[in-house]
């Protein structure tokens, strides 16, 4: 029994990893423009496609194309945010919030379609000679490449972490989550903020999505439920905290593959959704959020 728990709580670490970098580009977008993009999954899931194509096409390791896959990314997120976003930035922000999530509900129909006239609706995957690898300590199994997955999520938001706090743009970041006019007045261009946060936030779901396709199967109906797990995480860790995104990924996690243990894995994502609502109701602004004065 006790080596069941303590696989799962491995096996939650490494999915609630995936979780939390997923989060972590929902969180810089929403944190910086209040634009809520309920597309994201998709793009977490183009991101995987990506990878699939390199993989299949070009026999490209999946690690190594990643940085491919970031510059696809990139290009889609700047095309997407010039065609849809762009007129969002001077609204205001419940205004903002409502269309944007309009036009994410559009993007992500779009998407989906368009994946389902490519790949077709089958489930998808990238399987390395190393798939299969595992390293054993005692009784407990840990997958090689879930293990580089979770390294990789791990250093790619501590990366950004450090980009916020030491450089010139993620002062102008800050500044623009605290008072978007004050940092204008003080010479901030916030449209090239706003562009920057929505294109990077694109990236990181492009690198979630790799990360999925390597451990996962990936398919074009995957989208809304890594929004929703996004968002569930977004709010445990605290919309703006990147590092509580992190670690609220792996609470969610944790919780949902220990609850397997005692009751039916069908209720895993009722469980998630009772952690939610139970941080709603007693710390709103999230695990790692500050309290709004």
């Amino acid at each position: 029994m006790l080596d069941m728990v303590t696989q799962n709580i491995v096996f939650g670490i490494l999915i609630g990893a995936l979780y939390g970098l997923a989060a972590v580009g929902l969180s810089l977008v929403f944190g910086v423009t209040k634009f809520l993009n309920v597309a994201h999954g998709e793009l977490i899931m183009l991101g995987g496609y990506v990878c699939f194509w390199l993989f299949k096409l070009l026999k490209l390791d999946p690690f190594v194309s990643l940085p491919v896959t970031i510059g696809a990314l990139l290009i889609l997120g700047l095309v997407i945010y010039k065609l849809l976003f762009v007129r969002m930035v001077k609204l205001t922000e419940e205004v903002k919030i409502k269309n944007t999530m309009l036009i994410g509900f559009g993007l992500s129909l779009i998407l989906q379609n368009i994946a389902l006239k490519l790949w077709t609706a089958d489930d998808r995957g990238v399987t390395t000679d190393y798939s299969g690898m595992v390293f054993t300590i005692g009784d407990i199994r840990f997958p090689v490449i879930r293990i580089a997955s979770l390294l990789i999520a791990f250093i790619v938001v501590v990366v950004l972490q450090l980009v916020l706090k030491r450089t010139y743009i993620g002062k102008a970041i800050r500044a623009t989550v605290e008072d978007w006019e004050s940092a204008s007045l003080m010479g901030v261009d916030v449209s090239r903020v706003y562009l920057y946060s929505f294109v990077v936030g694109v990236a990181m779901a492009g690198i979630a999505g790799t990360l999925i396709s390597v451990s996962y199967s990936i398919e074009p109906s995957m989208g809304m439920g890594w929004t929703l797990k996004a968002l569930i995480v977004m709010v445990l860790g605290g919309v703006g905290s990147f590092l509580g995104s992190f670690v609220g990924g792996i609470v969610l996690g944790v919780t949902e593959s220990i609850s397997t243990v005692f009751i039916p894995g069908s209720y895993r994502q009722v469980v998630g959704l009772l952690l939610f609502l139970l941080v709603l109701i007693f710390r709103p602004q999230g695990l790692f959020g500050q309290k709004e004065r």
